[in-house]
């Protein structure tokens, strides 16, 4: 197996992991804890977050591509190193700073989870896992998280007992963010010398920093203030529950598809410093077509499922969560689209200024909708807002490199799993009620709905004898 499809496993799994810890004990923290519970962590979360989103600036995206064009030189490697780290740890310590002010000065509903949540914040002091990803030694962060991820899920059955556990469920969850970067730290040395920063090469990562971080903001604008909102403008934070477990499934295809941007985007940096153009364009119709082919299944199949899916899964106080996970499925499509545009083409070719306008589109639609309809609306409101950011993203995205890819062939390609998607989604809904037992009813819409998507594709990548995917076999046959 390649480095670049062994990544994509790791990295895959990576961020499964960072998601099976909620997933797996969902169901149970929501009829432990209730929506307000839900709501009352999410809501201190998500600001939280953006203290952490501060701590880290654009580190994900810019730290990962400094260090994938100099990881064939550790001397260099350990300069540029050093200084990015020197760089976060002064923003990190001022945005800890900053965060404990706001818990003891400002946030009075809260305070107790707010305080709990400084351990979040606190993680992003130790975060280097942008080095790793550089690196491309997924491997390491999929073991380390194991280990962790398994405690903290046995952590949770074992102390979260009722609602007045909330504050336990908080710590878990904060505690084991900044425990799983903390893990890291060992296996720094056999990658990097630490050495002194140098002033002159932390000043010159600020400004293109900075600029990665733009980007990073928007989009935290339409993924965490739509809970931030909720919980200050819809009057219920059962409003921001709901909407938490809407997100918290939607995130599932999302972590498994946008996995291959984050593996991609060190290789398609590394092949932009090197000038090789049709080698870029090669990866970049590959991976269009798998997040199209992915992303259409897993799209249409949650939301076919969904009415029957959210009383069952998280129970019945969620039902209203079935129909929010409908309505936002689609994302899955436009986010998936946007994700291979960004982090196989625009960073990597330093189109920052491309990227950082069209998530600034997506971020100001998103504003305005759930102004104008989470007052009304609640969960619902802040549902539509992403759909339309989203998409807006997506199209913005794809305009501005439509004179450098070919975004036609791309759609041609892709079109048919659209198709077949919906055609799955159809015969998934008309299955709802083929059993009084949603768990029954369930395994029969998932088993169904598969067979029926994987034999319309199959018949379909047969009969037209697709000239990508046999332009892919024939080269496995040459390498072998």
């Amino acid at each position: 197996m390649s480095s670049v499809k062994k990544n994509i496993v790791y990295n895959t799994v990576y961020h499964i992991l960072l998601l099976i810890f909620p997933l797996i004990t969902a169901p149970y923290v929501s009829r432990v804890l209730g929506a307000g519970g839900v709501g009352s962590f999410s809501y201190t979360h998500s600001i939280a977050h953006y203290f952490l989103l501060f701590s880290m600036v654009g580190m994900k995206n810019y730290g990962n591509r400094c260090v994938a064009m100099a990881r064939d030189d550790r001397e260099e490697l350990s300069h540029v190193f050093s200084s990015l780290y020197a760089m976060q740890l002064i923003t990190a310590t001022i945005s800890i700073g900053v965060y404990l002010i706001f818990v003891f000065v400002i946030d009075k509903d809260f305070k107790l989870l707010a305080l709990i949540q400084t351990l979040y914040v606190l993680s992003s002091l130790f975060d280097i896992s942008w080095f790793f990803f550089g690196m491309e030694q997924f491997k390491l962060t999929v073991t380390r998280g194991l280990a962790i991820r398994i405690l903290s899920i046995v952590s949770v059955f074992a102390f979260v007992k009722t609602k007045d556990d909330i504050a336990i469920y908080t710590l878990i969850m904060a505690g084991s963010t900044l425990l799983s970067q903390l893990a890291l730290w060992p296996f720094l040395k056999a990658n990097v010398d630490i050495v002194k920063p140098n002033l002159n090469r932390i000043k010159q990562h600020i400004k293109p920093n900075l600029v990665l971080f733009l980007p990073v903001i928007a989009v935290s604008l339409y993924k965490y203030m739509d809970k931030i909102m909720l919980g200050a403008m819809s009057g219920e934070i059962t409003e921001v529950g709901f909407y938490e477990n809407t997100d918290k499934i939607i995130s599932i295809p999302l972590s498994m598809i946008t996995a291959l941007g984050t593996v991609m985007l060190p290789r398609m940096s590394n092949l932009a410093a090197k000038g090789e153009v049709e080698q870029s364009k090669k990866y970049l119709e590959v991976s269009m077509l798998f997040v199209v082919f992915m992303g259409s299944a897993l799209a249409f199949g949650i939301a076919g499922i969904a009415p029957v899916f959210a009383p069952f899964y998280f129970g019945e106080e969620f039902a209203i969560t079935g129909s929010l996970i409908t309505y936002m499925a689609p994302t899955v499509l436009f986010i998936c689209w946007a994700n291979v545009i960004r982090t196989q083409y625009l960073i990597p070719n330093k189109m920052d200024k491309e990227f950082i306008i069209s998530v600034f589109l997506g971020a100001i639609v998103n504003l305005v909708i759930n102004a104008s309809l989470i007052p009304y609306m609640g969960a619902l409101g802040a549902v539509i807002g992403t759909i339309v950011a989203e998409l807006v993203v997506a199209l913005s995205q794809t305009y501005m490199v439509r004179k450098d890819l070919d975004i036609k062939q791309y759609f041609i390609n892709g079109c048919p799993f659209l198709v077949f998607g919906l055609i799955m989604f159809v015969m998934v809904r008309l299955l709802a009620n083929v059993s009084d037992r949603p768990l029954i009813t369930l395994a029969i819409q998932v088993i169904l709905g598969g067979l029926i998507y994987l034999s319309l594709s199959g018949a379909y990548l047969i009969l037209t004898k697709n000239t990508l995917v046999m332009r892919l076999f024939e080269s496995r046959k040459r390498k072998n």
